[in-house]
């Protein structure tokens, strides 16, 4: 993995995190327990800063940025993620804000002032306007996104199955790192 300070911050990681050594993080993050970072991912808090929570999976070849602060904006838009968020492959996240227990899908793009509420699925290859909030509780699909339907029961239980799921598989990544490191 490459780690760069950059204005001075460094990226800062939680306990138990696994970062690929093909993902770049560049300045103000901070990325909780328990999380993972997986191949070619960029995540470049040069700007502003990025928050990840724990149990958080950022998938490969996904970019996540922020919006600096300028006349037009003049408090930007930093990047937060919450707890038990899986981002699937390729999403790009810039400026937005993601709560806890959620699916951003395959190639999904979430752009600057977006709020995701928790407990929400994005379909895969959706676009969530600038802006635009997602109210807990539902599936949203489309480009640009729409509200498609109530989650079941059995979809928000799929939340923690997820993240856990993608804990597991960290460890075994870091188990097999330290084995190799002896």
């Amino acid at each position: 993995m490459t780690i760069k300070t950059f204005r001075g911050f460094t990226p800062k990681l939680g306990q138990r995190v696994w970062v690929d050594d093909s993902a770049q993080l560049i300045g103000d993050i901070e990325i909780g327990d328990d999380s993972s970072v997986w191949p070619l991912v960029a995540i470049r808090g040069d700007m502003h800063r990025i928050r990840i929570g724990q149990r958080t999976s950022i998938q490969d070849n996904s970019c996540l940025h922020i919006t600096h602060a300028s006349d037009y904006k003049p408090e930007g838009h930093p990047l937060h993620i919450g707890d038990d968020v899986t981002v699937g492959h390729m999403a790009m996240l810039h400026g937005c804000t993601i709560g806890n227990k959620v699916l951003v899908g395959m190639g999904t793009t979430i752009l600057d002032g977006a709020v995701i509420e928790d407990e929400v699925i994005i379909g895969a290859g959706s676009l969530v306007p600038p802006g635009k909030r997602l109210e807990s509780g539902y599936l949203y699909m489309g480009s640009p996104v729409k509200q498609a339907r109530k989650l079941s029961d059995k979809e928000i239980e799929y939340f923690q199955y997820a993240g856990l799921n993608y804990v597991k598989l960290k460890d075994e990544y870091l188990a097999e790192a330290e084995s190799t490191n002896e």
